[in-house]
């Protein structure tokens, strides 16, 4: 969960630039993978990871995600496609 965290706070960090609807989606995508992205994943490599806890990080990673893409869940856009775009 302090992963969980701390992704979360690199993202209200970064919400400024992630969220400027000026800003290509690309370049976010690029941002979101070197800056977000390594905030969570780092420490989980040493520590086990049991399935719930990959479940809750893919789940705030696609939140994060549809966040920066404008879209929502109510776009019923598969996950793949969200991922493909950035």
């Amino acid at each position: 969960m302090h992963r969980i965290k701390c992704r979360w706070m690199k993202w209200r960090e970064a919400s400024g630039v992630l969220c400027d609807r000026r800003i290509p989606i690309s370049l976010k995508g690029k941002f979101f993978k070197i800056v977000v992205r390594p905030a969570i994943i780092y420490e989980s490599e040493n520590q086990g990871i049991d399935k719930s806890m990959e479940r809750k990080m893919s789940v705030s990673e696609m939140r994060t995600l549809r966040w920066i893409s404008g879209m929502t869940r109510e776009d019923r856009i598969k996950n793949e496609c969200t991922r493909g775009s950035i």
